[in-house]
Parts: C-alpha cells; sequence; structure tokens
C-alpha cells in the first residue's frame, strides 16, 4: 500500500465493504484467508475486482485490494 488509507475507504463497492471492516475480521475475528474475511464481510462477493489486481477487469483500477490488506497485516503479525 503506497499511500495511507482511512477505516471508512471502500475496498468493496459492490458489498460496501470498508477497509476498517476488512481489518476489523483479519484482527479481532481471526480470518486469515481470503475465505474467511468473505465469510465475515461479503467482500468480493459479486464481481471480485476488490480481490486483487489480477481479476480488476474495471476501467480504473482499485488502489487497494484485499488481497494485499490481508498479507501486510498478515506480514506485521508475524514481525
Amino acid at each position: 500500500m503506497s499511500r495511507k488509507f482511512e477505516q471508512t475507504y471502500e475496498v468493496c463497492s459492490c458489498s460496501h465493504v470498508s477497509l476498517g471492516e476488512i481489518i476489523y475480521s483479519i484482527e479481532k475475528k481471526n480470518a486469515n484467508t481470503l475465505t474467511r474475511i468473505q465469510e465475515f464481510t461479503d467482500v468480493g462477493k459479486y464481481c471480485k475486482c476488490c480481490i486483487c489486481q489480477e481479476n480488476d477487469f474495471g476501467r480504473v483500477k482499485k488502489e487497494l485490494y484485499c488481497q494485499e490488506i490481508l498479507e501486510k497485516i498478515m506480514h506485521k503479525q508475524k514481525s
């Protein structure tokens, strides 16, 4: 993540899931996989563009993807 995002930043436009909801599911609900995050938040339930850059077929690319949020937090927890 190259810039600082607010907790209210909408990562998933289809399900209206914010960065804060994703972080909460990882840190407080122990969602350590994309599948687990989806169980708690519905992120990527529809078009899946928010999951990772490879899935993003939109004209305007997202600035933040669920996969990179998960990887960054998991890396931070291991450190």
